[in-house]
């Protein structure tokens, strides 16, 4: 098992490149037929384990092995699914209308959101300098999205910001419950993260055949390679944070804190890929930033 804080980390760096890889998917593209391709790519990774560890001798490494499991069980995954969904949902059609180094810093309010969670549900206790270190990280991520309002995007106006505020809080609950799986209820991160693809794709299935079917008004969809790049970076990105919660020691709240060094990635990315606006603006919010998450891991 990986150092939970390391893995923590390692699971921010390919956040942020699953952050990167969806702004490009989805910029002037149809966000349902993105989230079911993007899901039906994880599927068929972990379709092919399962079949390797059945097929062959010894099976596979522990790390990858999937337990078999019980009805109630896969009702447990399919409510986490369900969340992730709903979540997804809505943070993808907001990230498709709003700037990257913008929308990253907002997302990344989800652990303020998951320690209160933490704190009231699960009765986590954070350190003094671990509560500091959040507390700047998340003070960083309120500048830096403060600095993005001269760009034009008021958050009481727009409504792009209230459906990305909405896919953060089923975020922040997905978090809680994903201790609740991994820390309580003994799941393995393979067996979660196997089953938790399988099921997206079946739960965004008949919503790209209703926008196949043009049963609403929708945009056209452009394949981009950028979509197997959303699958790959986030089934990594996922499993470390998985391991990371599987670890006794392991603070659901700080854990969410440390993912959210991903948006260190993306803005630099946005900034680079893309070339969205008020770079030097954000500096001082992104070294903010560094500095909550140094005094975090320190904590």
């Amino acid at each position: 098992m990986i150092p939970w804080i390391a893995a923590s980390l390692l699971s921010a760096l390919f956040l942020g490149l699953y952050d990167l890889s969806t702004k490009h998917a989805v910029r002037a593209n149809a966000v349902l037929p993105v989230l079911f391709f993007a899901n039906v790519c994880s599927t068929l990774v972990w379709l092919a384990l399962l079949s390797l560890d059945h097929s062959v001798t010894g099976g596979l490494p522990t790390a990858l092995h999937v337990d078999d499991l019980n009805w109630i069980q896969h009702l447990q995954l399919l409510l986490k699914s369900a969340i992730v969904a709903c979540s997804w949902m809505c943070s993808y059609f907001a990230l498709k209308n709003l700037p990257l180094s913008l929308a990253a810093p907002i997302r990344a309010t989800g652990p303020m959101w998951t320690l209160f969670g933490a704190l009231i549900v699960l009765g986590e206790r954070p350190t003094w300098l671990e509560m500091i270190g959040v507390g700047i990280t998340l003070v960083s991520f309120l500048g830096l999205s403060l600095a993005g309002a001269r760009e034009g995007i008021h958050f009481h106006k727009n409504q792009w910001i209230a459906w990305l505020l909405g896919g953060t809080l089923l975020g922040a609950v997905s978090g809680l419950y994903d201790k609740f799986l991994l820390g309580y209820s003994g799941f393995t991160a393979s067996t979660v993260q196997c089953w938790f693809s399988i099921y997206l794709a079946l739960l965004f299935l008949p919503l790209a055949v209703g926008w196949k079917l043009r049963w609403w008004p929708r945009n056209e969809f452009h394949w981009r390679w950028s979509i197997v790049g959303i699958s790959l970076a986030l089934l990594v990105a996922d499993f470390l944070y998985f391991d990371a919660l599987r670890n006794p020691e392991a603070l659901v709240s700080l854990v969410s804190s440390l993912r959210r060094g991903s948006t260190l990635v993306a803005f630099a990315g946005s900034l680079w890929l893309f070339k969205e606006a008020n770079g030097r603006q954000k500096i001082i919010p992104v070294a903010g930033i560094v500095i909550g998450i140094v005094l975090t891991v320190l904590g």
